[in-house]
């Protein structure tokens, strides 16, 4: 009688949403679970480096979601959806700060699968004025 070796089954993955709120001062990131009601970590650039001037680098972003990703292995999370956000609305940049693209990064490299990124800056619906007055910012 031939014994057929049993298919490796992988064990089911817990997964969590990772918002990243990335602007030119500061890099936020926080872990919820996947229904984004209970907050399973969080971190920010400020946390990680001593001068401000460094929240919003690169380098402060990578340390944060380094501290968020050993935070979350702990808990049993093995993946995560990310929302990025930058500042937006109707006076803020739409598009997002230096930490955000290294904060994604790092995620795989400390062993977390990544499902989905969206990207859920808010869009000014011609709700409030623009700063600058009736002839625009001069320069």
């Amino acid at each position: 009688m031939t014994t057929e070796p049993r298919p490796f089954i992988q064990p089911k993955l817990r997964w969590g949403i990772a918002h990243i709120r990335s602007t030119y001062n500061n890099t936020i990131i926080t872990v919820t679970d996947i229904t984004g009601t209970e907050t399973l970590a969080r971190s920010s650039g400020g946390q990680i480096v001593k001068v401000d001037r460094l929240e919003s680098s690169p380098t402060a972003a990578m340390g944060a979601a380094k501290k968020v990703a050993e935070i979350i292995k702990e808990k049993g999370i093995g993946g995560l959806h990310i929302k990025v956000k930058a500042k937006g609305g109707h006076n803020g940049p739409m598009n997002p700060g230096p930490g955000a693209q290294a904060a994604i990064r790092t995620f795989p490299r400390m062993g977390i699968r990544i499902g989905k990124i969206d990207e859920v800056t808010p869009e000014p619906h011609n709700g409030c004025r623009m700063k600058g007055g009736r002839r625009g910012r001069r320069v």
